[in-house]
This record gives C-alpha cells, structure tokens and sequence, in this order.
C-alpha cells in the first residue's frame, strides 16, 4: 500500500496539471466501470474548480469545444493505454500525445494511467472479496498488485 501511495505523491508532484490528472482519472475509471472511482474522481475535480459543464460533456470529450487539443491528446492515451490489449496502443493516438506532451510528460501520464487502472482493478477485486476477513483481501490485493 506504501508503495502506492508513493506512486500517487509522485504524480501529484509530477508537473502535469492537476485539472489533467483528474480527467485522466475519471477517463479510466469510466473505461473501467468503476463506479465508486468515478464518483471520488468527479467530486475532487469539482473541489478543485472542475465546471459541471465539462463534467456533463465528459463523455463526448472529442466533439466538445470545451476541452483543448492537450486533454484531448491525454484522454486519447488515456484510453488507449487502459485499452492497450485491444488497441497496442495506436501510432497515430503516440503522435497526438506528443504534439502536446514532451517525452517526459508522456512517461508521467502513463504513469498516471497505469496507477489508475491498477488502483481501479485492485479496487474491484477487493468489494469481490468483501466476504473473505480483511486480512485474506489486503493479502489477495498485495499479491495481485506485486507488492509481497
């Protein structure tokens, strides 16, 4: 779980806007069904300023004028990263990115996405395991995350 946490810090910390981290959170949480992610994702962007409006359109991100071309690129990726065993990640969605993402930026919202997608997964296989003793769930969820 540290170690996780530390992931976090360093998103938090990574230079990417944190409106940005917050649509990268809800788009994967969203592709992953999350709903419980979904609610805390669109709750803190709120906290922070995030308008209803955005929010309301956030999933016709692509047609909305609302959002610039840098989060479209971001939840372009986005999706593509969390889809990655169906799309392998298309050339033309790593182009996109990169015309609104320096090299580094690009490592730090995969990053990002990748924390999203196993803390989503983790999230899920734990309410699976509700009935297990809190114990066999943190154990179950360390082992899947690589963690011991």
């Amino acid at each position: 779980m540290k170690a996780l946490g530390a992931v976090e810090t360093y998103i938090q910390a990574s230079g990417l806007e944190q409106s940005l981290i917050d649509l990268v959170k809800t788009r994967a949480s969203q592709i992953n069904g999350c709903a419980y992610c979904i609610h805390l994702h669109t709750r803190d962007a709120r906290t922070r300023g995030e308008s209803e409006e955005r929010l309301y359109l956030f999933n016709a991100w692509r047609d909305s004028p609302l959002y610039t071309g840098r989060e479209r690129a971001a939840l372009a990726w986005t999706e593509a990263v969390t889809l990655v065993a169906q799309t392998h990640v298309p050339d033309a969605v790593y182009e996109e990115v990169r015309q609104h993402f320096a090299e580094d930026e690009v490592v730090k919202l995969t990053l990002a996405v990748c924390q999203r997608h196993r803390q989503t997964r983790g999230s899920q296989e734990v309410a699976q395991c509700a009935s297990q003793s809190v114990t066999a769930v943190f154990v179950s969820y360390a082992e899947r995350i690589w963690l011991i």
